[in-house]
């Protein structure tokens, strides 16, 4: 108890702190177990004090954002959890956006159509934050996120802060070199083009339109569950597999769109996993395609 309290009130002094704190909250699958310690920054000097804080006291550190393409397990999040949402600046300077990296991918997508900014409408309906978005390479409707990052700043585990240009980044499909070097980001810089206000605004309601005709966004999900395999689209094998509406617990595949498993009775992350395995099996038994997911599954069962 000694230890811990001097972790919060000396280590973590004046950033927000939560102990045993539901995970369940903060996912868009409303599931997932506890997190030891839910740490919430606010500015790059907490985050350097939290990441600081984890290593003295010999803590896993695990990073998340607006946790909307990610599942945590029933048994939650041992050591620290650091949630970036508090870290949510956006600044417009010319033809650039800067956003940090718990700010709403989507409201950086609206301040550059406010500021009569192109090429960012594709991310204007994704629900991540612009770090989960930096790390997974988001991507919708034939935009990627490398197509308009110029650079990111990040802060490695230990400590220092780099920035990265676009070409550093080993963005690819749904990848970033963050994935494999565990820095964590703390802003982006995207690069747009001047364009007409209308034409940016109906293109963006053009995709809001196409996004809520097609996903179940009156369920809560985690997104898109699986990667695309080359030469072929998620949805149409899951649907061909005869697996929409495949449900275990309170997990199911949607009857909507079938790249989507959405929660409609209080389900469970096991409930996820399960269905999750069911399907890779069935789609690999009936079409030798092995289904990976794009979905991050962390924590503990």
């Amino acid at each position: 108890m000694e230890k811990i309290n001097e972790l919060i009130n000396t280590d973590l002094a004046e950033i927000v702190v939560k102990q045993n704190e539901p995970l369940s909250k903060y996912t868009y699958t409303k599931t997932g177990g506890c997190a030891d310690f839910a740490v919430f920054p606010t500015d790059v000097n907490q985050v350097k004090k939290a990441v600081l804080a984890a290593q003295k006291n010999h803590l896993a550190l695990t990073v998340i954002g607006n946790a909307s393409n990610l599942i945590v397990k029933d048994g939650g999040i041992r050591g620290m959890v650091l949630i970036l949402t508090g870290m949510n600046q956006i600044k417009i300077e010319k033809n650039q956006v800067t956003a940090q990296a718990g700010a709403i991918l989507a409201d950086a997508t609206q301040a550059a159509y406010e500021a009569g900014l192109t090429g960012f409408e594709f991310a204007s309906g994704i629900p991540g934050s612009v770090g989960g978005a930096i790390f997974m390479n988001a991507g919708a409707y034939g935009g990627e996120i490398k197509d308009v990052a110029l650079q990111v700043t990040v802060l490695t585990r230990q400590g220092d802060v780099v920035v990265y240009q676009n070409s550093e980044l080993d963005f690819g499909y749904r990848h970033s070199r963050m994935q494999d070097e565990g820095d964590i980001v703390l802003d982006a810089t995207f690069t747009l083009k001047p364009g007409d206000k209308k034409a940016i605004r109906a293109r963006m309601e053009e995709l809001s339109f196409l996004r809520a005709s097609k996903q179940p966004l009156e369920y809560p999900s985690c997104g898109s569950v699986f990667k695309r395999p080359v030469g072929h689209y998620t949805g149409k094998l899951v649907h061909d597999a005869g697996l929409q509406g495949f449900t275990i617990g309170g997990a199911q595949v949607s009857k909507k769109h079938a790249g989507f498993i959405v929660n409609i009775n209080h389900a469970t992350a096991a409930d996820y996993q399960a269905v999750i395995k069911h399907v890779q099996a069935v789609v690999f038994d009936k079409f030798q395609v092995q289904l990976e997911t794009e979905v991050r599954i962390i924590g503990e069962d």
